[in-house]
């Protein structure tokens, strides 16, 4: 499903309200909210976040369910409430979200026909002390092994508050939609349009392609080069007219595919977009090879190759560019 209504940012108020939010406190605060607006509407937890809904399930304790660290019941319970008509949004972090059940989503929700709306927390590796459990960067690729699902990657709170309400509020239907967060974000938001990659500046020496909270790295990465930046907080569907137009603007269709998880996850639907062009295509992303170290947040996205330095590196050899 292509959609191409524009997910209006947040008005300056609530904005400035909730400017210290992260993501995930941010889709809390507004998931109650619309609770009280949506009749249709219901949450589904296990027990992650729990706290953060805790007026929410008092007010509606028939919309609000926490199954407990039951990750796939919670699945289950989702696709139940949605075969009766209701709209369920399902949360957890990111391994438990997607990897831990992904038997359910795959039967409970895919094969049953039903839709619901799955947000994460957590991202790749947000909660580094943590260890592997808390990891998920190969989330979107296994989502890509089942059809239908819109994925979205907000690189701000305000993105993804109002990517949020999209889902919610009839913008996908009742299709499945999953919605990736994370504590890693751009400095300020861009109003994003679901479905469609944003330009953001304009080159002939290639396309790169910055996925949700990559923009920033990404931008001063090619600070210089004769390059276009075009910027995505919809990765499913994959805007392959948006790519084929930029690419047409350059002087070969060479691209660069900067993704917040596993490398490569879109390389495939980029090469689609252009099957009829030749072309390169390069994936940046987490490498499969698994950091046995904790670190922080930074110290991953730097022995991935994704700080600023890691992808002026690897777009210039890449790109075999000049300065401007």
């Amino acid at each position: 499903m292509t959609a191409t209504a524009t997910a209006t940012a947040p008005a300056p108020a609530a904005v400035a309200a909730s400017a210290r939010h992260t993501a995930r406190e941010r889709f809390a605060a507004v998931t109650g909210a619309l609770l009280d607006e949506e009749p249709r509407l219901a949450v589904v937890l296990a027990d992650i976040s729990a706290a953060a809904f805790r007026d929410a399930m008092e007010k509606h304790p028939d919309r609000v369910v926490n199954v407990g660290i039951r990750e796939q019941l919670m699945i289950g319970v989702a696709g139940g409430l949605a075969l009766t008509g209701m709209r369920p949004v399902v949360h957890t972090f990111s391994s438990f979200l997607v990897e831990r059940p992904f038997e359910q989503v795959k039967l409970d929700l895919n094969h049953q026909g039903v839709g619901a709306v799955l947000v994460s927390a957590g991202g790749s590796y947000d909660m580094t002390t943590a260890g592997r459990t808390h990891m998920a960067p190969g989330d979107v690729a296994l989502l890509d092994t089942l059809d239908g699902w819109t994925v979205h990657v907000p690189g701000h709170p305000d993105e993804a508050e109002a990517l949020l309400r999209h889902a919610v509020n009839d913008g996908e239907g009742d299709g499945r939609v999953y919605l990736r967060l994370s504590l890693q974000e751009n400095a300020r938001p861009r109003t994003v349009v679901p479905g469609v990659f944003e330009p953001v500046r304009e080159g002939r020496g290639g396309v790169v392609v910055a996925v949700g909270p990559m923009l920033d790295p990404v931008l001063e990465a090619v600070e210089g080069l004769d390059v276009s930046v075009l910027y995505a907080a919809t990765v499913r569907p994959f805007d392959a007219a948006g790519l084929r137009a930029a690419a047409a603007g350059a002087d070969a269709a060479d691209v660069v595919l900067v993704e917040p998880y596993l490398a490569g996850t879109s390389t495939r639907w980029a090469a689609a977009a252009l099957e009829d062009v030749p072309h390169r295509v390069l994936g940046l992303g987490t490498a499969q090879e698994e950091l046995r170290r904790y670190g922080t947040m930074q110290d991953h996205l730097a022995a991935h190759g994704l700080d600023p330095r890691g992808l002026r590196e690897r777009i210039g050899a890449f790109l075999r560019l000049r300065r401007a």
